[in-house]
């Protein structure tokens, strides 16, 4: 889970705070002390958390605070506030526009992951819609340009390189020209990468900037260097107009944040950050969800959209028209187990659930999880289309249970543990019915139409508990239903 100890840590900080009967000056400088000693076990500048500390302190003067004022929420929006301003440089990054060509040409050092990072890229933007291509202009690493060709055909993404070629800038120069004729509407520049950073890297990344002008340059770094990054991104930020940063190896690395605040310091966008080595895992970075994942507020207008990308348009409405009825089936399981593999790694989906701490699902769990999901699968691949589409739990009986289970070569308690889990969810699902169903039938005025009242009856009590009670939920469903800032998401608890 990305940065899963610092957001462990700054969310139980929080929490103390919360159970604590009288917020005071002792109970405001143990929380702080939590959050800053968070922050340097993850590797953040010394300097930007002292003066985070101090800002909020400032915002925070509890003998200026009137009574009835609710602390709590005024503390933890301080917190949010001064954590999204030593991520954010304040200045957006250049976004390429469909079918208008786009040179995006990608730095770095070698072995920070740039040659995989230019395609998971590339991958984002085709399922966006792009017709993306790759261009290989490192040819300095032996093998770099086989392992990009090898990427981009898993990908189906058109790629250019050359075996006999040593010339980067040629390479580059004619790769971007072919790709424009062909009417590609991002092209992808990787160039080379050294063990540390040379002249020599510097002047040829120069070249083949001048040569390609592309409109944006991309800084690829490892997040496992930490502090370091200040100083690699200024080196790079001077040679190169460098206009964003895709942060690497984000996957449970602990001493992440001194990357990505390192990196904010230098005044370029952190865009995305790759979070595994398959092709969908890699996150775009928006500053005020992923703080407010962090923290354990979850991310929920993210969620929707994950369910928007994945559930086909015309099969929305039919399947908001299951969700109101609160008829749950085995068939409707299925469909929804097949759409959550579709929505990326499990761990990044469930991070997006308010209340859900990455400290729930340790490194390791997340696949036990999606091999579960398979498992239930292929067990129900074995059932007859009655037992798929029936609402009646006493249907399932041993005899049946036992032919499913010989069917799909699982054993019989694997089936009773699934037809366990399908009455967990039935019973989540039921308490939707009478969910008023938007006109249009999509997603986005779900997140609208949904009111608290529902979603208390679904959420678990210790989640609606740490959200803030019914009122905390009140500003969540407010915040799913627009794009106002993110701190609406903050609310509830005792003054």
């Amino acid at each position: 889970m990305v940065l899963a100890e610092l957001g462990g840590s700054i969310s139980r900080a929080l929490q103390q705070m919360s159970n604590a009967t009288i917020i005071d000056e002792k109970v405001l400088n143990e929380c702080l002390n939590e959050i800053t000693r968070a922050l340097l076990q993850s590797d953040v500048q010394f300097k930007l958390v002292r003066e985070m500390q101090t800002n909020i302190k400032k915002i925070v003067n509890l003998d200026d605070l009137a009574a009835g004022h609710n602390k709590r929420k005024i503390i933890q929006q301080a917190i949010f506030n001064e954590l999204c301003k030593m991520l954010d440089p304040g200045k957006p990054s250049f976004t390429p526009k469909k079918s208008k060509p786009s040179v995006v040409m990608f730095v770095g050092l070698q072995g920070s992951g740039k040659t995989t990072t230019c395609t998971k890229y590339a991958y984002y933007h085709q399922k966006k819609g792009w017709k993306p291509a790759l261009v290989c202009a490192d040819t300095f690493r032996a093998g770099a340009f086989d392992q990009l060709k090898q990427n981009a055909t898993k990908a189906k993404i058109p790629f250019y390189g050359s075996y006999m070629e040593s010339d980067p800038v040629k390479i580059a120069v004619e790769g971007v020209e072919r790709f424009k004729k062909e009417n590609c509407d991002l092209i992808i520049v990787d160039t080379s990468g050294r063990h540390k950073q040379e002249v020599a890297l510097f002047e040829e990344m120069r070249q083949v900037s001048e040569a390609t002008k592309p409109d944006l340059v991309i800084f690829v770094m490892d997040s496992s260097i930490g502090q370091a990054a200040f100083d690699q991104a200024q080196a790079f930020k001077q040679s190169v107009a460098v206009g964003a940063v895709i942060v690497t190896k984000m996957d449970g690395h602990a001493k992440g944040g001194g990357a990505l605040s390192a990196v904010a310091a230098t005044k370029s966008p952190v865009i995305f950050i790759g979070t595994g080595e398959h092709m969908d895992e890699f996150e775009v970075f928006d500053v005020k969800p992923f703080v407010s994942r962090l923290l354990g507020m979850g991310d929920l207008s993210g969620f929707m959209d994950k369910i928007q990308e994945v559930v086909p348009m015309d099969q929305q409405p039919e399947l908001l028209q299951k969700l109101s009825e609160g008829n749950f089936t085995m068939r409707i399981m299925y469909e929804q187990f097949q759409n959550l593999l579709k929505m990326g790694p499990i761990n990044q989906v469930f991070s997006m659930l308010p209340g859900f701490s990455s400290e729930l699902m340790p490194k390791g769990h997340e696949k036990e999880s999606q091999a579960k999901i398979k498992r239930y699968m292929t067990m129900m691949d074995s059932m007859t289309n009655e037992e798929l589409d029936s609402t009646n739990p006493k249907l399932m009986n041993e005899s049946r249970m036992m032919r499913i289970a010989r069917g799909s070569g699982r054993q019989f308690r694997d089936v009773v543990e699934m037809f366990e889990e399908y009455k967990r969810l039935a019973k989540v699902w039921s308490k939707m019915k009478g969910l008023k169903i938007p006109k249009k039938g999509d997603m986005s005025a779900l997140s609208r139409n949904m009111n608290a009242q529902h979603m208390s009856k679904v959420l678990p009590p210790q989640m609606l508990k740490q959200i803030g009670g019914m009122g905390g939920l009140q500003n969540l469903m407010k915040q799913m239903g627009s794009n106002k800032d993110m701190m609406s998401m903050f609310g509830g608890g005792d003054k």
